[in-house]
C-alpha cells in the first residue's frame, strides 16, 4: 500500500480547484460537475447558499448563452484538504463586462470539492457593474483581464 504526502495531497487538491474554475471558463460542463462532490456547499457570503452538485450544475447550464465567466488565479494554495485562492472573476453579460476581486476557500476530499465559499466586497463589486456598463458605451474603457 502506498501511502501520499500531505504535499502532494494538497497539490492535486490545489490542481482540482484550477481545473475546476477554467471548466467554468470554458463551459465544460461535465468537468465542472465531475470536480463537484454531490453534497457540495456553495457559498457566497452574505448571500444564500445553494447546495447540491446537480442544483448548482443547473445554474451554470442556464447562463450558458447568456452570461460568460472569466477567471483570472492570482494565487492558489493548498494546506491539506483547503485550498485558498485569490483571484479576479468576470462576469460577461453580451458588452457588459463586470470585473470584481474574489477570495476563494475550498475544501476538496476525494478529489473533489465539497465546500465552495467565496468573499468580495460589494462596493468593489458595484464598482466593476458601473465600468462595466460604461465600457458597454464607450468599449476603449472596457476592463479586460
Amino acid at each position: 500500500m502506498t501511502e501520499t504526502t500531505p504535499a502532494l495531497d494538497s497539490t492535486a487538491n490545489a490542481r482540482t480547484v484550477e481545473t475546476f474554475l477554467y471548466a467554468l471558463q470554458d463551459e465544460d460542463f461535465d468537468a465542472a460537475e465531475a470536480a463537484l462532490a454531490e453534497g457540495i456547499v456553495w457559498q457566497n457570503v452574505g448571500y444564500p447558499t445553494i447546495r447540491g452538485r446537480d442544483r448548482i450544475v443547473s445554474l451554470f447550464r442556464r447562463g450558458q448563452g447568456r452570461m460568460r465567466f472569466e477567471v483570472k488565479i492570482h494565487r492558489n494554495v493548498a494546506e491539506g484538504d483547503t485550498v485558498l485562492n485569490e483571484r479576479t472573476d468576470v462576469l460577461v453579460f453580451g458588452p457588459v463586462r463586470v470585473q470584481f476581486w474574489v477570495c476563494g476557500v475550498f475544501e476538496v476530499h476525494a478529489g473533489q470539492i465539497t465546500l465552495w465559499r467565496d468573499y468580495f466586497d460589494n462596493v468593489t463589486f458595484f464598482k466593476g457593474v458601473a465600468r462595466g456598463l460604461l465600457g458597454a458605451v464607450i468599449p476603449a474603457l472596457r476592463p479586460t483581464l
